[in-house]
């Protein structure tokens, strides 16, 4: 019983095809299209609001040449919560709860970063590795420091999206299982225990929302720290 609560974090496959390609190639299926007309219906002026705002704010503190990354930053947001919010219907397969998926989108965005600090302002990409006024005893421990720091943050980005959607599916099937054994043998508890699970799932939609904002936010954070 215990190895069947992680069957779900298995990636599926059909007739030898990944359907994890499904889960991640589907969900943009959902969204409607824009048209060409002047005016919308009120889904897509709903949609394009909601988009505008959220863009508007996350580039707000970043400089103009970190605007460029408006249209990157913002699909990422749109797939992730797309994904998630997905992930947490019956017979679906959550791609983000895949470590390799989560270092494969947050090692190559964390490395354009760093990148594109080194190309246009190197000194001050460096100088963060220093603190002004340091000791010199010091200067080699904090260099090696605020290197390994820079390089856990991919890593923290991939952990932190996985380890929180992951421990939240878990803790919901632990729930369900519960009040599935308890229902013949104490009603009353299963009824208390299924409250729980539907609180319990309000909760993680929240998650799985709030986490694809963070994952974003602090991808645009270290953007900030390079531009």
């Amino acid at each position: 019983m215990t190895l069947s609560f992680f069957d779900q974090f298995m990636s599926p496959t059909m007739l030898g095809v990944p359907l994890m390609a499904l889960a991640l190639l589907l969900p943009w299926i959902l969204f409607p299209t824009p048209s060409t007309r002047w005016l919308n219906n009120r889904l897509l002026t709903l949609q394009n609001s909601t988009i505008g705002q959220y863009t508007q704010q996350l580039l707000l503190p970043i400089n103009q040449g970190g605007h460029k990354w408006a249209t990157l930053l913002t699909s990422l947001m749109i797939f992730l919560i797309t994904i998630n919010m997905l992930g947490l219907l019956p017979y679906t397969f959550t791609p983000t709860t895949q470590l390799s998926m989560n270092m494969g989108l947050a090692v190559p965005l964390w490395l354009a970063t760093v990148i594109i600090g080194m190309r246009n302002q190197p000194t001050h990409s460096l100088g963060h590795l220093l603190p002004e006024g340091t000791p010199p005893l010091l200067i080699p421990v904090l260099i090696i420091i605020e290197t390994i720091s820079l390089f856990i943050r991919p890593l923290a980005l991939g952990v932190r999206l996985t380890a929180n959607l992951t421990a939240g599916h878990l803790l919901m099937q632990l729930i369900a299982t519960a009040a599935f054994v308890l229902l013949p043998l104490m009603p009353t508890v299963a009824i208390l225990t299924s409250i729980l699970l539907v609180l319990l799932t309000l909760l993680e939609i929240a998650v799985a929302m709030i986490q694809a904002y963070v994952f974003v936010l602090l991808l645009s954070l270290y953007l900030q720290e390079n531009v």
